[in-house]
């Protein structure tokens, strides 16, 4: 074991710098959101192991708990015209997500006539109406049966019987997301305090310019976890304590479906060696300070901060940029990673620098593999009009993040250590003869809340 790790092995905790003593120091005043402080007590029983690899706990879930919460799909700006669609699948669900004149609506992705999909998995795009490609019944884009071929043959059919069965869609801060369940929740209730912590955080006009799906040998929880704490990174990311927080995060518990953790920028971790300010402030643009802007090195003044300097340069740059005023935005709203976890798989990053929504998916019908998806966002000047979404980049397992077009390099190989720790993880636990994991009370609190969530809804 690394021996700057070692030193902290010890039985009382040590006196770490808190996420709040770091934002006190800031140029602005703490943001209120930040300063709220929310980590209840929970249970410390372990967690057996096969809720991640039993196929049994698998069907479970995708027979109780999927098709009764609300999943992230797309954002609006995948399908902004009428006839534009998303396909959406979980286990052997599938439902189209489509724009028509009343907005956007959710068909389960069945034929009524002999159960062919009407648009294959994985595709979007552009349609005039729904049609069977096996035998050319069509449906409107309200839903309406409208054509049957041979219909003499179908005089026995109610057509107004055969309207294409949909899901809920609701739509919150350009995000879609469906509910399969009849008797759920409204959206803006599930996401219990999700509104009001947003509410200066209005990401309809950002558009996604980078948007990877990474495929994993792992049960989709396991790549969710693995992006819900830092007591990871001094060992998997020793380059990142040079420049974040990791053991001194802020974790905390809204709800049964929300949770977050507050991660500072621009600091040294505690199991770090010190730097000077303007160490740090090198550090951020990746050890060559040459990359800050106009190849000038950036300087860190008297009686300022790295922290403070990079806040400074990006209301400058997003300013001139895309005219874009962050006047009433701390630093810390800047500069730092604040990541909401929406329950089961949603991560959204509501940092300006960082801003970004997650979500971490099984395949097919396999408690060993999983997809990891992100939607990168960024600000655009209304008057030049909405760019396009980036288009999909698959990563296969064996392939680096580096293949992601526009994705910094250093962040790339930040999700390329994560994700090749995690066919290990899901092998050893199949080879587990305790059987079970036994979580940290505070670091890996968030990560126990949703196994409590998720039984809640198994159980009910």
């Amino acid at each position: 074991m690394n021996e700057r790790i070692r030193k902290f092995n010890k039985a009382d905790a040590p006196a770490f710098e808190s996420y709040q003593d770091i934002i006190a120091r800031d140029s602005t005043p703490v943001a209120d959101l930040l300063a709220l402080k929310s980590n209840p007590p929970q249970p410390t029983d372990d967690i057996p192991l096969d809720q991640f690899t039993s196929q049994a706990f698998f069907d479970l879930e995708m027979e109780r708990m999927w098709p009764r919460v609300w999943q992230f799909v797309c954002r609006e700006e995948h399908v902004p015209e009428v006839g534009d669609y998303w396909v959406h699948d979980i286990g052997d669900w599938s439902i189209v997500v489509i724009r028509t004149e009343d907005g956007i609506r959710g068909y389960y992705n069945s034929c009524l006539h002999r159960g062919t999909k009407l648009k294959p998995s994985g595709t979007s795009g552009w349609t005039g109406e729904l049609q069977c490609p096996f035998h050319g019944w069509t449906w409107t884009l309200d839903g309406t049966l409208n054509e049957v071929p041979c219909a003499w043959e179908f005089k026995h059919l109610d057509y107004a019987a055969n309207r294409l069965p949909q899901v809920k869609v609701e739509v919150w801060n350009s995000f879609v997301f469906i509910n399969m369940d009849e008797n759920a929740r409204p959206l803006l209730e599930y996401l219990e305090v999700l509104p009001e912590h947003f509410a200066r955080r209005d990401l309809s006009n950002w558009y996604t310019f980078i948007h990877f799906r990474k495929e994993l040998a792992c049960n989709w929880k396991v790549v969710l976890e693995a992006f819900m704490e830092a007591y990871h990174t001094p060992v998997v990311h020793p380059e990142l304590t040079t420049v974040v927080g990791d053991w001194n995060l802020q974790h905390d518990v809204f709800g049964d479906h929300v949770s977050r953790d507050l991660s500072a920028m621009g600091v040294t971790s505690p199991t770090a060696e010190k730097r000077t300010e303007q160490e740090l402030l090198d550090n951020m643009f990746l050890g060559d300070p040459s990359t800050a802007k106009g190849g000038n090195r950036m300087m860190v003044p008297e009686g300022e901060t790295a922290r403070i300097v990079l806040a400074k340069t990006m209301r400058k740059n997003y300013a001139d940029k895309y005219g874009m005023d962050l006047s009433d935005l701390s630093d810390a709203e800047i500069i730092d990673s604040l990541k909401y976890n929406l329950f089961p798989n949603v991560m959204v990053n509501a940092g300006v620098a960082a801003a970004s929504i997650t979500v971490f998916w099984p395949v097919a019908n396999d408690p060993n593999r999983s997809v990891m998806e992100s939607f990168r966002l960024r600000p655009f000047r209304p008057e030049d009009g909405r760019p396009d979404p980036a288009e999909p980049v698959t990563i296969r397992e064996d392939e680096s993040f580096a293949k992601v077009p526009g994705l910094d390099p250093f962040v790339a190989k930040v999700y390329d250590q994560d994700t090749s720790i995690m066919r290990w993880q899901q092998e050893g636990m199949r080879t587990s003869k305790k059987g079970k994991a036994t979580l940290s009370s505070y670091q890996e609190s968030r990560i126990r809340r949703v196994h409590e969530t998720l039984l809640t809804y198994l159980d009910a």
